[in-house]
């Protein structure tokens, strides 16, 4: 009999593991999904009612068929292109042919890769710019006491506050004479997630190098080891997950403020599409801005278990 129990008690703690991780997870989704039905139809707003999950699920199905009927087009586009450029070939071999770029609408799936694009330069710079602060103001006392009123002051400001002042930076620095790299609205969104999202990783860097191990560090100094090395082989690979854990952090935060930069700024990308559906007024809008919701935030939290599993790699734990 005890050897039964014994077999049977790893079976028990399997199944309540699943349930834990599973079964709790998909009966709140249950739950929230019968809620919303039930509640979505009794509010009514000024573009009609809040849309329900099967009208949301449409809505999205919607948006597809358009992407691809976009893509359809383009295809379309550069065969006639084609065709045009080599008649004109064959009737004059001089002829030099015209390539023209397709300049057809972007559409919901072109909004979330700029999106994506727009939030990925903002941290990256962000972090290039955070790391080397914050070692330094974990290495440093005095370091760490000039910049700390500066990061107090500016930690708290709102990416609404930032937006003008970039605006007006980037539209007096920005000038070219002939076609941009870049756009000046997305400049301005990636420096806005910029500004707003280098915090967390600055701040988690100077707390991972202020807890290194002292022994260690002692040591290298004993042994004399250049600054570049005990930075390397040292401060970095003690300090590796407090450094992602503000990575995770930064990038929620400009995942966030992006939404609110592309409204204002008026980048193509998530918020501007949201906005533009407010703006537009019809009858399919408010699903519209449902579907934008929830893939912001479907998109968050893919972007934060990458980090996890990206730290997961790089620091062994």
């Amino acid at each position: 009999m005890t050897a039964l129990m014994q077999r049977l008690l790893p079976i028990r703690m399997d199944g309540r593991k699943l349930l834990l991780n599973v079964g709790a997870p998909l009966a709140a989704l249950v739950l929230f999904l019968v809620l919303w039905s039930a509640v979505a139809a009794r509010i009514q707003t000024s573009l009609g009612a809040v849309p329900g999950p099967q009208a949301v699920v449409e809505q999205a199905q919607g948006l597809w068929s358009e992407h691809l009927a976009e893509r359809q087009r383009a295809v379309e586009f550069y065969e006639r292109q084609d065709k045009r450029n080599a008649q004109r070939l064959a009737e004059d071999p001089a002829y030099q042919p015209r390539h023209r770029q397709y300049t057809g609408k972007a559409t919901y799936f072109d909004q979330i890769r700029t999106s994506l694009l727009t939030v990925f330069t903002g941290f990256l710079l962000g972090t290039l710019i955070a790391v080397p602060l914050g070692i330094m103001a974990g290495a440093s006392r005095v370091v760490q006491a000039a910049i700390n009123p500066l990061v107090q002051i500016f930690r708290p400001v709102s990416p609404l506050a930032w937006l003008p002042i970039v605006t007006l930076v980037v539209s007096a620095l920005y000038v070219s004479q002939g076609e941009p790299m870049f756009e000046k609205s997305f400049l301005i969104s990636a420096i806005t997630v910029t500004l707003c999202s280098l915090w967390p990783t600055l701040i988690n860097t100077a707390i991972g190098v202020t807890s290194v191990d002292k022994e260690l560090v002692n040591v290298g100094r004993v042994l004399q080891l250049p600054l570049a090395t005990r930075v390397s082989k040292i401060i970095l690979p003690s300090a590796l997950p407090y450094i992602f854990t503000g990575m995770r952090l930064s990038l929620g935060v400009g995942w966030m403020v992006l939404i609110a930069a592309e409204m204002l700024a008026q980048n193509p990308g998530l918020g501007k599409f949201v906005w533009d559906e407010f703006q537009n007024g019809s009858s399919d809008s408010l699903g519209r801005i449902m579907v934008a919701v929830f893939t912001i935030g479907l998109i968050g939290f893919a972007l934060d278990r990458a980090m996890q599993l990206l730290q997961q790699l790089v620091t062994h734990r």
